[in-house]
């Protein structure tokens, strides 16, 4: 009954996530279509991008499983046609930025448009209209300066509004987000040095805005108690790791600590994948030159560690940096896994260290696939002798899929915030929670993350320097493909599906 129980949830679980992202089409559809061509194209990646996830859910929904050769295939020619379309969406988008610069400023359209966005001159909530005040925040002669940026080259300002400590600056964008944004930022700095900060994003209506900050509104550096206690939870994890190698084992290492000799080699094989995937962001962050807080791992009893939490201690210049920090942890980690996980199928034999019961391998679509194929007929007996890196490189995996759910600040959330933005982003953290929520009802394990995720990391990264350019094809289809690998890894076999597998019972074909 459990287990139909446990099957009917995974069914609706499915279907749920088919039916959300159904949804998020035919919304970009009815939104895309206002802007024409750009806008349908802009569309149809999105629709490339996501058909092959579409298939493959629908289909095992429905009973049907598509083996790992084709889902590469799909996935490869998804990517080749995504890379297509974003070359016509580019030359469609430059078309149209020409077209606007060709357009004098004193031409008929400019009088009207100034007169447009002074009509909807509205509070950076977009609840009021607003009156234009003295900016009080920032001293005269500094906001004349910041004023004398502006040009028809790159953004031409129509209206200024105080907000917080500096001031939002309204009008129309006239170049690439990208230029505009690095000739007002070299601009500033040679006026005005480093007191403050130029942001480019968009205001609720969608439209670019400018907001200058001061840098004392930087992120702050950690202070000698965070050091401490990422100092505290580092040792628990080490603890925790070891616990988990006893439990491997059969036995529990709080108990009979003198058998660290033992759990030692799996300890220190999931703290290679944790390390890994730290130095894999702390690379890419140095690279960029971001500053990066202490990791805060998360020590867990049943698997050692549930990752690391890590604090942007640098403002971003821009969401390609947002997408190449967030993605580079996960990379060297799940690299490091899966080679340790097919290093560990090739080398398990008769005898082997672990003997692990063949339901396991239900438990993962991407490990009982990759099992299937290595130990062929072997999992169809109750118990399988598999290798220790085995275990370590399946252990590593579900700790980087579980990072790479999209939500908040988890390093899933901040990919899709990269490449979609802070609005999607915001949907996939709700959407991640709803289904933690079902999905809780047969894995507690479900429960207790989507837990972290509201009280620690349901809040969105702060905006980029630059948040209108958005990161390139190869980034998009990179990041599309981690998601997909997270779900794989986290999403079981149905019994069915696992039975004509031959995994825990003899297949039928």
């Amino acid at each position: 009954m459990s287990d139909g129980l446990s099957a009917r949830i995974l069914d609706m679980v499915t279907a749920l996530v088919v039916l959300i992202a159904l949804g998020i089409l035919g919304w970009g559809l009815i939104r895309a279509r206002p802007y024409g061509q750009v806008g349908i194209l802009a569309w149809l990646q999105s629709v490339v991008l996501m058909a092959p996830w579409l298939l493959f859910f629908s289909l095992f929904a429905i009973g049907i499983y598509l083996n790992l050769v084709t889902v590469l295939f799909l996935f490869i020619f998804s990517t080749g046609l995504y890379i297509y379309i974003g070359n016509r969406l580019r030359a469609a988008g430059q078309d149209a930025v020409l077209s606007q610069k060709a357009s004098p400023l004193t031409g008929p359209s400019a009088p009207v448009e100034a007169r447009e966005n002074e009509a909807s001159s509205t509070a950076p909530n977009g609840t009021m209209p607003v009156t234009p005040a003295p900016i009080a925040a920032i001293p005269e002669a500094d906001l004349q300066a910041i004023k004398g940026l502006f040009g028809i080259e790159t953004f031409f300002a129509t209206e200024t509004i105080p907000y917080q400590q500096g001031v939002i600056f309204k009008g129309n964008l006239r170049g690439e987000p990208e230029t505009s944004h690095d000739r007002l930022s070299i601009g500033l700095k040679e006026r005005l040095g480093d007191k403050y900060r130029l942001f480019l994003v968009e205001n609720p209506d969608g439209k670019p805005v400018v907001i200058v900050l001061p840098s004392s509104a930087d992120p702050r550096p950690s202070s000698l108690f965070q050091k401490l206690f990422a100092g505290v939870l580092a040792i628990a994890t080490l603890v925790t790791c070891l616990e988990a190698g006893g439990l491997l084992l059969g036995f529990d290492f709080f108990s009979a600590p003198d058998r660290y000799p033992e759990v030692l080699p799996i300890a220190l094989g999931i703290l290679a994948v944790l390390t890994a995937h730290e130095l894999g962001h702390l690379f890419m962050a140095r690279r960029h030159q971001i500053r990066l807080s202490f990791p805060f791992f998360l020590p867990a009893l049943q698997i050692g560690s549930f990752g690391a939490l890590t604090r942007f201690e640098s403002l971003l210049p821009s969401r390609k940096v947002l997408f190449d920090i967030a993605f580079a942890g996960p990379a060297v980690g799940g690299l490091i896994s899966l080679g340790m996980l097919l290093m560990g199928l090739v080398l398990s034999h008769k005898g082997s260290l672990f003997q692990i019961p063949s339901e396991f391998f239900q438990g993962s679509i991407l490990i009982g696939t990759l099992a299937r194929v290595a130990l062929g007929h072997e999992l169809q007996n109750p118990i399988v002798d598999v290798h220790p890196l085995l275990v370590i490189g399946w252990l590593g995996l579900v700790i980087t899929a579980i990072n790479l759910m999209p939500a908040g600040q988890l390093d899933g959330g901040r990919i899709v915030q990269a490449i979609y933005g802070r609005k999607v982003a915001g949907r996939a953290t709700f959407a991640t929670l709803i289904v933690l929520g079902i999905a809780a009802l047969v894995n507690p394990l479900a429960l207790y993350w989507a837990v972290i995720i509201l009280v620690l990391q349901r809040d969105l990264e702060r905006p980029s320097l630059n948040e209108l350019s958005e990161p390139d094809d190869a980034r998009a289809a990179l990041g599309l493909l981690a998601l997909f690998l997270m779900i794989t890894t986290l999403l079981p076999l149905t019994p069915s599906l696992a039975g004509r597998l031959g995994i825990g019972t003899p297949s039928l074909f």
